[in-house]
């Protein structure tokens, strides 16, 4: 049985009820039970609860996150009930996309009153796909009229488009999908970015690495569409034909985990599959790790910027360089870096910079 979990959010007017509309057809053809987890602040607003008639915007949030909490919970108890079936989970919004209409500490002090914090609401799914506003380069197909809880102008849509993506960044899977290919090209590309992550349309990730100098951290700290991770990388014994690894994913003192197994096919392609594990099940396998590659502990910083997704790896032992890895759905996908980012030169097909090489060499060694 596989349930996955995902998020379709986006700025207003980007395109969501088409896009859930095709995820239910076109995934149905697939042989999935497709489950959609309807917005909740649509719910809310159209039968009366609304910011302006709560006594505070923090009061309407705090309901409208329990209420998404209790609602994705029955979702999931039911899917577990539905057999051995392919279960996708779709969340029309997630748990993140609150901060974006919060100001930080009343988001955190939620959070607080609600038992969570924001790295287990962030990662409870497995991706999470933004749709850019048509607010965005596509100003004459923005609209008010087909959603009677739409309230923003131009400005403000493209505006709190921006903050959806800095809420989600930082998830170790999100998509940012643009209007650069007009509507009809968004849905396909959103359609093949959902069957690439489940493995439909390929079973290979296609994965760009490159080395730069040393970024500006005070900048990236700065930025509210970067988000960092500490990251603890661990090798378990395994055969040569793949590698096994578990990983500590932190932010701000909480940790989720997760087990990996991948295997390269060529330079570029990467089969790999990947789930969430508990902290008991990560002990346990840490008495299974390879005595012959040291852990990797690394700072990332995962950035979004003009539709791309950057993930900057800074290591302890390095203080003139970094690894920058990005995820694409084609081969021939262009690149295109912040001016913070200064490219050397691109190490994809260098197996001297993969990861598990690192970690066999003295912390600090160079190629």
């Amino acid at each position: 049985m596989a349930i996955r979990k995902i998020v379709v959010t986006g700025g207003p007017c980007g395109g969501k009820t088409t896009a859930l509309s095709r995820i239910q057809h076109d995934l149905s053809h697939l042989g999935y039970t497709v489950l959609t987890v309807p917005e909740t602040a649509t719910s809310l607003i159209s039968n009366g609860v609304t910011p302006w008639d709560c006594g505070s915007t923090v009061d309407y949030q705090r309901c409208q996150m329990r209420l998404q909490r209790a609602k994705e919970l029955a979702f999931e108890e039911a899917a577990a009930t539905m057999g051995d079936r392919k279960i996708l989970i779709v969340c029309d919004r997630g748990m993140m996309d609150n901060k974006a209409y919060m100001l930080e500490d009343d988001f955190y002090r939620v959070l607080e009153e609600l038992n969570m914090n924001e790295m287990e609401q962030r990662e409870n799914y497995d991706a999470v796909f933004h749709l850019v506003t048509a607010a965005k380069d596509a100003e004459e197909f923005y609209t008010l009229e087909n959603n009677g809880a739409r309230i923003e102008t131009v400005e403000e849509a493209a505006e709190l488009d921006d903050r959806f993506i800095a809420a989600w960044a930082g998830h170790p899977h999100l998509r940012v999908i643009d209007n650069r290919y007009g509507f009809e090209g968004k849905m396909r590309w959103l359609m093949q970015e959902i069957t690439y992550f489940l493995g439909e349309a390929s079973p290979y990730e296609i994965r760009r690495k490159y080395l730069v100098e040393y970024p500006d951290v005070a900048w990236l700290e700065s930025m509210p569409n970067c988000n960092k991770v500490e990251i603890e990388q661990t090798y378990l014994h395994s055969n040569s034909s793949h590698e096994v690894r578990i990983r500590r994913r932190t932010t701000d003192g909480h940790s989720m985990y997760y087990l990996t197994e991948k295997r390269y096919v060529g330079s570029r392609n990467l089969m790999r599959t990947q789930r969430r594990i508990s902290a008991k099940d990560y002990n346990t396998l840490m008495s299974q790790a390879d005595p012959s590659l040291r852990q990797i502990r690394k700072t990332r910083y995962c950035l979004a910027c003009e539709g791309q997704y950057f993930e900057i790896d800074l290591f302890p032992c390095w203080d003139d360089q970094a690894i920058v890895e990005i995820e694409l759905s084609k081969e021939d996908t262009p690149v295109f870096f912040p001016a913070v980012l200064r490219v050397i030169r691109e190490i994809t097909e260098d197996p001297a910079y993969r990861n598990a090489v690192i970690a066999s060499l003295p912390c600090g060694a160079t190629h």
